[in-house]
């Protein structure tokens, strides 16, 4: 049991609501930010409760900020944590709240997981995250639920929206510019982890793939008769610049 489950087990203070397996996926992606100057958001404060747990496991070095759409959520401040009141389903709200707080190192996105609103924070605040920050949106579940949007393969749902995320991914490697380009998310993105109602994205910056050889040749040429699998070895061998 890690820090985090074991805080969560034995809390006796506000109310903290989370589906059991999420603990390993936190303390995996977030224990190295631990003990640092950090800044740390949730979107989500529901009774307060996780944003003191961050607090205690991060450590008295980071600063914690939680949004809710509840006013009342206002009265939960305490010394190191501050809350925005404001809908993440408005856009104009969450630009504006990117100029109010630093670029966060995680941002945790346990809000009203509805479509429009895990689509609209991931596309004002993952720029807001910063670049070797972590972005991780929880109980994606609800892309298959018909009462917050969701349905299986139906579209716009945010499972479906991430689904498009990996292609942007491998861009680099696409050959239909016009349709998948290199974009800054490519730029940005070490790496989508996706976990049971769990989608985590690092952040790193990126730069052009490029593949090495080390070594020397010991197994001699060898072409299969099949004319279409040829092709396919031969424009491989071009690609990667084999003789």
């Amino acid at each position: 049991m890690n820090d985090l489950e074991n805080y969560f087990r034995n809390n006796e203070k506000r109310l903290i609501h989370k589906w059991q397996h999420y603990f390993e996926i936190y303390d995996r992606h977030f224990n190295s930010f631990r003990n640092k100057e950090i800044s740390v958001l949730e979107i989500g404060v529901s009774h307060g409760g996780s944003l003191q747990m961050w607090r205690d496991y991060f450590g008295e070095k980071a600063k914690i900020f939680g949004v809710d759409v509840n006013p009342h959520c206002k009265e939960l401040e305490e010394d190191g944590i501050e809350i925005f009141i404001g809908s993440q389903e408005d856009r104009k709200f969450l630009r504006g709240l990117r100029n109010r707080i630093p670029p966060v190192d995680i941002l945790i996105d346990d809000g009203g997981h509805t479509m429009k609103q895990q689509i609209y924070t991931f596309e004002e605040l993952y720029d807001h995250v910063a670049p070797n920050g972590v972005y991780l949106c929880e109980d994606i579940h609800t892309s298959y639920w018909r009462d917050f949007g969701g349905g299986y393969k139906r579209k716009g749902t945010f499972v479906e929206f991430s689904k498009d995320l990996v292609d942007r991914l491998n861009a680099w490697h696409s050959e239909q510019k016009s349709k998948l380009d290199v974009t800054p998310f490519t730029r940005s993105a070490y790496a989508l982890h996706f976990y049971d109602s769990i989608l985590v994205i690092e952040k790193r910056p990126i730069t052009p793939p490029f593949h090495l050889k080390t070594g020397v040749e010991v197994v001699k040429p060898y072409h299969p008769r099949v004319s279409k699998v040829k092709r396919l070895s031969s424009k491989l061998k071009n690609r990667l610049n084999i003789e």
